[in-house]
């Protein structure tokens, strides 16, 4: 589900604060999820109204923190992971997004964005990190066409990348979730 699917897309989505985390609750209780084992909610960066929202609205079991890896970037970061920390709400860890480019044609890596820095924060921060995704053309058609990349090409070497990425954000989820208190079901009978 996307507020994209609800708003004309050549217009221009201009909300205030109130607005968005209306409509983010609205969208989290209103829509029917069906049985889920995860749902992921994409947020943009920073530290705003979005996040607060969620932290005061649902029991996220983690959120996952994805940047790029120069200084610019992972400054961002460490100030959500603060945040997060304040409302307690785990980090699961940190995925470095655009990590290197592989050309197609020579096949040499060229490191665009610098490379390495998101592990050197989750080492500094004290948090995992999950994996690296690289800036590959691949992905980004894939997105366009909807068709991500480990449905499209699936035994590349960027799809291994997500599905690493992903494996290891689902081992943190499990083990937050066995961290978690378990809360009672509501209409339960106790046992004798």
């Amino acid at each position: 589900m996307s507020i994209g699917f609800l708003i004309d897309p050549d217009q221009a989505l201009v909300w205030r604060g109130p607005m968005v985390t209306s409509a983010l609750i609205q969208l989290l209780r209103d829509v029917n999820w069906g049985e889920l084992d995860y749902l992921v909610v994409d947020l943009p960066p920073g530290t705003g109204d979005v996040p607060l929202t969620l932290a005061q609205n649902i029991r996220a079991a983690g959120v996952v923190l994805v940047s790029t890896p120069q200084d610019v970037a992972l400054s961002d970061v460490i100030r959500a992971k603060l945040m997060f920390d304040k409302v307690a709400i785990p980090v699961l860890g940190i995925v470095e997004n655009m990590s290197s480019f592989v050309c197609p044609h020579c096949r040499q890596q060229t490191n665009i964005f610098d490379h390495g820095g998101a592990r050197t924060a989750a080492e500094k921060m004290g948090i995992r990190f999950l994996g690296e995704i690289p800036l590959d053309l691949g992905v980004r058609e894939g997105g366009d066409k909807g068709v991500p990349i480990v449905a499209g090409q699936p035994d590349g070497p960027q799809a291994q990348a997500f599905t690493e990425a992903a494996q290891q954000v689902a081992a943190q989820v499990s083990i937050q979730n066995m961290k978690a208190p378990k809360l009672p079901v509501i209409g339960a009978q106790p046992r004798a």
